[in-house]
């Protein structure tokens, strides 16, 4: 499994290949943050005496945001510095188990499909990302389909 790699254009795109990011630390100020830009200050998030009530150990992340750092990790990595045009959408998004303050995670993925767009240029790819903690678990899973520039303006497989 590879950490990094270089900028991917359509053409570098290998089903079946996986990849991982470098692990992030989460804190309670960083989802405090996510809770004054989304406005979103249920108290599972901001009170953690309230979320043990409800059975955490401690605040916890908004599964958005979870969601939110899987993309950040995955740019980290610098993929697609020069060839991403867009993000197309994400489907099949599953918040698996919480994400509480001081856990660490990384994101996974495997490219598991790739075509031509109607547009020249360009193509579409897809990928199965999983956010994965310090204890191995899967905490949030999801496809994602992104939109990217060919070397050539015409793409021949």
């Amino acid at each position: 499994m590879s950490q990094a790699g270089p900028d991917l254009y359509y053409e570098d795109v290998v089903v079946g290949t996986e990849m991982s990011s470098a692990p992030h630390t989460l804190t309670a100020a960083d989802i405090a943050a996510f809770c004054d830009l989304t406005h979103d200050h249920h108290p599972l998030h901001t009170d953690a005496d309230y979320a043990r009530t409800r059975g955490y150990s401690g605040v916890i992340a908004h599964g958005l945001y979870g969601l939110a750092l899987m993309e950040g990790l995955k740019t980290a990595m610098g993929l697609y510095e020069n060839s991403s045009i867009a993000s197309l959408g994400w489907e099949k998004v599953r918040f698996v188990r919480p994400v509480v303050a001081g856990d660490t995670v990384h994101v996974t993925f495997t490219f598991t499909d790739k075509r031509l767009s109607s547009k020249g240029g360009r193509g579409v790819i897809t990928e199965d990302l999983r956010l994965v903690n310090q204890r191995g678990e899967t905490v949030i899973e999801a496809q994602h389909a992104a939109l990217v520039l060919t070397r050539h303006d015409t793409c021949k497989e």
